[in-house]
């Protein structure tokens, strides 16, 4: 049985500057050192699987066996309704480029695809982001968390990271990309996901 993990190391099995800066601010409330792969010489693993979930599993159960930490991998993607889910799984694919991941690029692939089916506005899109924390034990924990909104364009604000500034949630008149890291901090997929794994874990 899992304990309280509050004050404990906590490994963050990503690469991504973005994700591991908003998991350090969620995390800071609970006194965990949050270490990221760069820090112990570690890299990602190719994602083979095709859910979210097997994704996050397959690189946070990599992690928790190269450092023996309990390890924590997200894997997270927009989809979009009007063009049957996509990018969903591949949604960080569509930015990759010849010099690395640029995600105008996927941002602007995502509205010509909406625009050559000649989509009607609202675009109903959310994000979508699984939690899996993995224990030295072999035991693993899944957590899910959703936000609900509109692609917008063009697009809006030079904050965040990724797809933020052609998402718009509901109730929202900012796009993701117009938001403070506290802002969106409060109401975003992954804040959501950690706050289910809080609620089972910092106890």
């Amino acid at each position: 049985m899992i304990g309280d993990l509050r004050g404990q190391d906590l490994l963050v099995a990503s690469g991504n500057a973005g994700k591991l800066a908003e998991f350090t601010a969620l995390l800071a409330p609970f006194g965990n050192r949050v270490l990221s792969l760069k820090d112990l010489g570690l890299s990602e693993p190719e994602e083979t699987e095709f859910t979210f979930a097997g994704n996050a599993r397959l690189k946070a159960r990599a992690a928790v066996a190269a450092s023996g930490l309990p390890s924590l991998a997200d894997d997270s993607g927009l989809t979009v309704d009007i063009l049957g889910g996509w990018p969903g799984i591949y949604t960080a694919d569509w930015a990759e480029g010849s010099d690395g991941r640029d995600f105008d690029v996927a941002m602007t692939k995502t509205w010509d695809m909406l625009r050559a089916i000649r989509a009607k506005p609202p675009y109903l899109a959310l994000f979508h982001c699984v939690l899996v924390l993995s224990f030295p034990s072999g035991e693993d924990l899944v957590f899910n968390g959703r936000l609900l909104g509109q692609i917008v364009w063009p697009k809006r604000g030079s904050l965040g990271h990724g797809y933020d500034p052609i998402f718009q949630p509901d109730g929202h008149q900012k796009t993701m990309g117009e938001m403070s890291g506290l802002e969106k901090n409060r109401i975003s997929h992954r804040a959501k996901a950690v706050q289910s794994l809080a609620d089972h874990c910092f106890t």
